[in-house]
């Protein structure tokens, strides 16, 4: 169980840890991206101005593009690679202006452009290049930005950050392991505090205990039965029972709670535990029905296990209802080992049901006083099943049924 408590710590400090740089570096790269992209447009909607000014002006008035206000700086002229591609209505290329790009023939640039024309966006990325589509007088015209540069920081930024996500996580991981032990400490102290006590006051209260009971069959003897000397000896019995059972559960949960696990016949031990069960369930005309199947081999401790299917059974019989239905399935499916118990049951309504596994919960404490039980038997189940790597939980099919199923 300690180390269930260990492993969820970490778990839960690294999902923590995992989503901020999550967040982290999805945001970076968001805000990089976005940044990026909103001046490559910006210097689009620049080089479409330049354009537009060039088509009026004879060469000879052309301005340079480091004189236009969005140039970056003196070297623009040689640094701003671009090619526009001017169509008519019906997306056919009248000109191309490819004074700032020479790696592009320009069958390959009007290619480009139709692609992009064919798609009907009007802007986004291409191969190596950010394009923008305008509206002109004659048609359209698209204008292609190189933006190799951007894309490969772009490019970088993101791997940058997804290798020191990676390393943090590394880093993060192994100090939550060496400092967990010391986080969970005083919870293990107090968990043991715990433990030590209900098993010391278990000890102490045995003797008394068992001198009561045997005052009691003395006084019996020599007085003869009563109601008050019958009380004593039923109360007596029930806290016998109720202290096996708290030395039971803490033996449980103290992570090791078998010497030693063999092998054994689970369909056999859930047999022979089942038979009185079924007899009772007849003899108070309730339908009993149970499909075991065979051959079910099962390393672990037998007797802990035919203790968990007493509870499950014990309660099924215990809190149906007069003619109700038990039935009891244990298979093998997909390599895992399953049992479930179903009964009819009128349950109070609003009852939690994974409350049900703890310690000394009633959903009804009239019923379960009557019934002679403590609230303790499904926390020894559950006890039982997580001590052996399973688990167990609880459903409700409809109002008036409740399923408990364990898979190992």
């Amino acid at each position: 169980m300690l180390r269930k408590m260990q492993q969820r710590f970490i778990l839960a400090a690294m999902a923590a840890f995992g989503t901020v740089m999550l967040f982290l570096a999805a945001g970076i790269n968001l805000i990089n991206y976005s940044v990026t992209t909103a001046a490559s447009d910006k210097m689009l909607d620049g080089i479409a101005e330049y354009e537009q000014i060039k088509v009026s002006l004879p060469p000879e008035r052309r301005p340079m593009i480091s004189e236009m206000p969005w140039a970056r700086g003196p070297e623009a002229d040689f640094t701003t690679r671009f090619f526009a591609v001017h169509c008519n209505r019906d997306g056919e290329v009248l000109f191309v202006s490819r004074d700032h790009i020479s790696a592009l023939d320009e069958e390959t640039i009007w290619q480009y452009a139709r692609t992009i024309l064919a798609e009907g966006k009007e802007k986004g990325y291409y191969r190596e290049y950010r394009f923008k589509v305008w509206k002109e007088q004659t048609g359209r015209m698209v204008i292609f930005l190189n933006v190799s540069r951007e894309q490969q920081f772009i490019s970088s930024l993101f791997f940058g950050t997804v290798f020191i996500a990676g390393f943090s996580l590394l880093v993060v991981f192994v100090l939550v392991v060496l400092f967990s032990q010391t986080a969970i400490r005083p919870y293990i102290s107090n968990m043991e505090r715990q433990k030590r006590f209900i098993t010391d006051a278990s000890h102490e209260l045995k003797t008394p205990l068992t001198s009561i009971a045997t005052s009691a069959d003395i006084i019996a003897m020599e007085c003869g039965e009563n109601e008050w000397i019958s009380n004593i000896q039923k109360q007596t019995v029930r806290l016998a029972h109720l202290v096996e059972s708290l030395v039971t559960l803490s033996r449980f949960e103290e992570g090791t709670p078998f010497s030693e696990q063999t092998k054994f016949s689970f369909s056999e031990a859930a047999w022979e535990t089942a038979e009185p069960f079924a007899a009772a369930a007849k003899a108070q005309g309730k339908t009993y029905v149970e499909h075991i199947e065979e051959n079910l081999e099962f390393t672990g401790d037998r007797a802990s296990v035919q203790r968990m299917i007493s509870v499950l059974l014990e309660n099924a019989v215990k809190y149906s209802p007069e003619h109700g239905e038990i039935r009891l399935d244990i298979y093998r499916r997909h390599g895992k080992l399953g049992m479930e118990v179903f009964n009819t049951c009128n349950l109070p309504e609003g009852t939690e049901l994974n409350r049900l596994f703890d310690r000394f919960y009633r959903p009804d404490e009239s019923r379960s006083a009557a019934s002679g039980g403590f609230g303790i038997g499904l926390s020894i189940a559950q006890a039982v099943a997580e001590a052996h790597g399973g688990t167990i939980t609880i459903k409700r099919p409809d109002e008036k049924t409740v399923l408990f199923k364990v898979v190992f």
